[in-house]
């Protein structure tokens, strides 16, 4: 009798699981390709005028397979972020070596002086030998895996030989680059990155601007308590070594999603328990490591985020203050402070904090594999977002490219609803776009580097 009660539940049970799946299935949405009719206003302003860009004579089906070959040649540029991410680890990271960190004033010397070329080819030995034999830090292990990937070998002295080639040509490229962004910077500062490997490397200052922006549009009434339900995040980052003073004691996080939850939460706009936050990412190891953490939540788990600054910057004195606040205050809505990774010695400039993050709130978090250029979610009016966030990403696409992602994410966000980033966007199509508020934010004495959000709404 207990044997047939127990294979008719397990019948039973084998009977409603695929309707289980099917139902968690359907909670993460899948992205469509852009549709030719939303696209039709930007090619017939902007089409076949720039590069390889088509006309507004294209047809349906050419059109597909156009968004299909550019979406994946977008996806290729990843190879090429990764790089620099390495290339950041040589310049910044503090775990593997004593000799000097090529700093912005280091990298522009690089080449010329004979100094800096020295400490360089000892940092690019050290950095080998950290990789020939890595420890538990997963953003070795990550690095490691990509240079073997690329071919080259550790094992060897023959193969360590040209893999020291391959990081000091990086790093050349990268001086290379940024000499060329210093000079551009002033006539092209929104599409600066548009032939550059599309990295994924962050840090902590757009998170405070976007704090200091959402104080702003609640204190004018933009925004109202309570008003957030649904955000979006474009390009949420994954930081191990990061693009300013970035250090390595630390292993790869993604901190703005939790960031802004806990800004949210801090300004009375929203609930980190019931917000629903996705996360748009062309990204598989960014989108891997969102999963990961979901699947570590369901189970109780936590995830800890590592909140390094460089407290030796050269900031405002009003930066200052007001960044430090931020900072000791970031978190305390989603979880609780422990103790972080000691900041090693040979970074002391760096001071550091940690939090706990609850399950409750990581399970909040949904990643969705798209390409905000070429794809966008359809989405019934009561789904469409309130808020979405994209810093550091749109400068790396030309004008056109800019004017196809904010026309998908003016058709993802309900009407009146916003879009925050610290790149201008084209706006020669505003495609139901308005951009209604700039704040900037003064950050560095002379040479004054100054933080910009650019504040957009949905034409209602």
């Amino acid at each position: 009798m207990i044997v047939n009660r127990i294979h008719h539940f397990v019948a039973a049970l084998l009977c409603i699981l695929p309707a289980i799946g099917a139902s968690l299935a359907a909670e993460t949405p899948t992205p469509d390709f852009m549709s030719l009719d939303a696209a039709k206003p930007i090619l017939q302003k902007m089409g076949a005028s720039v590069g390889t860009h088509p006309g507004p004579e294209i047809g349906a089906s050419a059109w597909l397979a156009w968004l299909q070959k550019s979406d994946s040649a977008i996806r290729q540029r990843l190879d090429a972020g990764e790089e620099d991410s390495l290339t950041n680890l040589l310049r910044f990271g503090v775990t593997f070596t004593k000799e000097y960190r090529i700093d912005d004033e280091y990298l522009a010397r690089y080449g010329q002086s004979s100094l800096v070329n020295a400490f360089a080819e000892k940092r690019a030995d050290d950095l080998i030998r950290a990789l020939a034999t890595p420890s538990g830090n997963q953003g070795f292990v990550e690095m490691r895996s990509f240079v073997e990937k690329k071919g080259y070998s550790l094992n060897s002295p023959a193969g360590r030989k040209k893999l020291k080639a391959y990081l000091l040509a990086n790093l050349a490229r990268m001086q290379k680059e940024y000499l060329q962004s210093r000079e551009q910077a002033k006539a092209k500062r929104d599409q600066l990155f548009e032939h550059r490997g599309i990295s994924l490397d962050s840090n902590l200052w757009p998170d405070y601007d976007l704090h200091e922006q959402l104080k702003r549009m609640l204190d004018k009434g933009m925004l109202k308590p309570g008003s957030v339900r649904r955000v979006a995040i474009v390009g949420p980052g994954l930081d191990f070594v990061n693009k300013q003073e970035g250090v390595d004691f630390y292993p790869p996080q993604t901190v703005q999603p939790f960031a802004v939850m806990d800004s949210l939460s801090q300004l009375g706009l929203a609930n980190p328990e019931t917000v629903e936050l996705y996360t748009f990412d062309i990204s598989s190891r960014v989108n891997l490591h969102i999963e990961a953490a979901r699947r570590n939540a369901d189970i109780g788990r936590s995830y800890t985020m590592q909140l390094p600054w460089y407290a030796e910057g050269r900031w405002t004195n009003e930066f200052r203050a007001s960044f430090v606040r931020y900072w000791q205050a970031l978190g305390s809505k989603i979880g609780d402070p422990v103790a972080p990774i000691p900041v090693p010695e040979s970074a002391s400039a760096f001071q550091t904090r940690a939090v706990k993050v609850r399950p409750g709130v990581v399970n909040r978090i949904e990643p969705v594999n798209m390409n905000i250029v070429y794809q966008v979610l359809a989405l019934p009016p009561a789904e469409r977002f309130d808020l979405i966030i994209g810093t550091n990403i749109f400068l790396y696409y030309d004008g056109f490219e800019q004017s196809l992602a904010r026309a998908n994410v003016a058709a993802m966000l309900k009407p009146g609803g916003y879009l925050l980033s610290n790149d201008k966007l084209q706006d020669t199509v505003t495609s139901g776009l308005e951009q209604v508020m700039v704040t900037e934010i003064p950050m560095t004495v002379p040479p004054v580097i100054t933080d910009h959000i650019y504040c957009y709404r949905r034409v209602r």
